[in-house]
C-alpha cells in the first residue's frame, strides 16, 4: 500500500530512456521522469516520495521535501489565495495550508511552524494548529533517550520544543547555555519524564550524566539534615521521590545504588540510612 506524503520503495515495472513506470495502485502505475534513472533497469527498486497533484492524482519524485506527512517543519509562505496559504517545502507543487488550519492569517515572506497531514481526500496539507497533533504526555520515551528537537517557542521557564515530531517537551532556561530560535532543529536528551508524563529536556549529554552525582550529593545532604535517616528507598512512589528531590525514580535509584556500592548508605525495607565509614 502506498504511503502518500512519505518515501516509498517501489519496483520499476517498465522503462524507456530516462523515464520509468513504478508499481503503484491496482489502477495506476506511477511514471517518473528523471535523468538519474537512466542507468536503472526493470526490477530495480527506487526510493521515491509520493505526493498528489491538484486533482488528487499521485506523483512520484526522487527529490527530498523539507518534511513528510507526520512531521513538523518551519516553512516560508510564498503565496496566499482565497482558500489559504502556500508554503515552499522543496517540491515544485507548493504545500497548502487551508484557512481553517491557520492559527492566525499567514503572511507572504514569513515562516511558520507547521505539521503535515493528509486531509479527508488524501491530499497533503499543513497546519499551524500543532496542539491538535502534538501530544503533551510521553508514550514510549524514557530518561536518557537521544531525541530530535524542533524549537517551537519561548516560555517563562525556557523553550518549548517538539520531540521526535510527536510530543511536547521543555528545555529549562537555566540549563540552556546557547541561543535558540523558533524553527531551529537540534539533538537533545530526555532529562526526565515527570510524574504527569510531561517531558523535561536537556541539550548536553554530559549534564544529564552528572545528574546522578548531583542527586547523590542531595541525598547525602538530606540525610545529614535529618539525622542520617530518610523514609525513602527504591520502592518509594515516583511522586514522593519527585516531591523530595525533583527527579525521576530511575535517577533516584541510580543515585542510592551508587551510594550503597560506595558503602555510604544502607537500604532498609522502608528507608535509607547513612553509614558512618571509619577513617583509615
Amino acid at each position: 500500500m502506498l504511503k502518500i506524503g512519505r518515501f516509498n520503495s517501489l519496483k520499476i515495472v517498465r522503462k524507456r530512456d530516462d523515464s520509468v513506470w513504478l508499481e503503484g495502485t491496482a489502477e495506476q502505475e506511477l511514471m517518473l521522469q528523471d535523468p538519474a534513472v537512466a542507468d536503472k533497469q526493470e526490477g530495480d527498486t527506487l526510493d521515491v516520495f509520493i505526493y498528489t497533484d491538484g486533482q488528487g492524482g499521485l506523483l512520484a519524485t526522487l527529490k527530498k521535501p523539507k518534511a513528510q506527512v507526520g512531521e513538523v517543519a518551519f516553512l516560508p509562505v510564498v503565496a496566499t489565495g482565497k482558500v489559504g496559504a502556500f508554503l515552499d517545502w522543496g517540491l515544485p507543487k507548493d504545500l497548502f495550508v487551508p484557512f481553517s488550519e491557520q492559527k492566525q492569517k499567514m503572511q507572504v515572506g514569513r515562516s511558520y511552524l507547521v505539521r503535515l497531514f493528509l486531509d479527508e481526500d488524501n491530499r497533503i496539507a499543513a497546519s499551524t494548529m500543532l496542539d491538535d497533533f502534538i501530544l503533551d504526555e510521553a508514550v514510549y520515551l524514557k530518561q536518557g533517550d537521544e531525541v530530535d528537537l524542533m524549537i517551537a517557542g519561548q516560555t517563562e521557564l525556557g523553550y518549548k520544543a517538539v520531540v521526535n515530531h510527536k510530543f511536547w517537551g521543555l528545555l529549562y532556561k537555566n540549563e540552556t547555555f546557547q541561543p535558540l530560535k523558533i524553527g531551529q532543529q537540534c539533538r537533545g536528551y530526555i532529562k526526565q519524564i515527570r510524574p504527569d508524563k510531561r517531558i523535561d529536556l536537556i541539550l548536553d549529554r554530559a549534564k544529564f550524566a552528572d545528574k546522578v552525582d548531583q542527586v547523590s550529593d542531595a541525598i547525602m545532604q538530606a540525610l545529614q539534615q535529618q539525622g542520617g535517616h530518610l523514609p525513602l528507598n527504591d520502592k518509594s512512589a515516583p511522586e514522593t521521590i519527585y516531591r523530595q528531590f525533583g527527579v525521576s525514580k530511575k535517577i533516584f535509584k541510580q543515585a542510592i545504588g551508587r551510594l550503597y556500592k560506595a558503602r555510604q548508605i544502607e537500604i532498609n525495607e522502608n528507608s535509607i540510612k547513612q553509614v558512618n565509614i571509619p577513617s583509615a
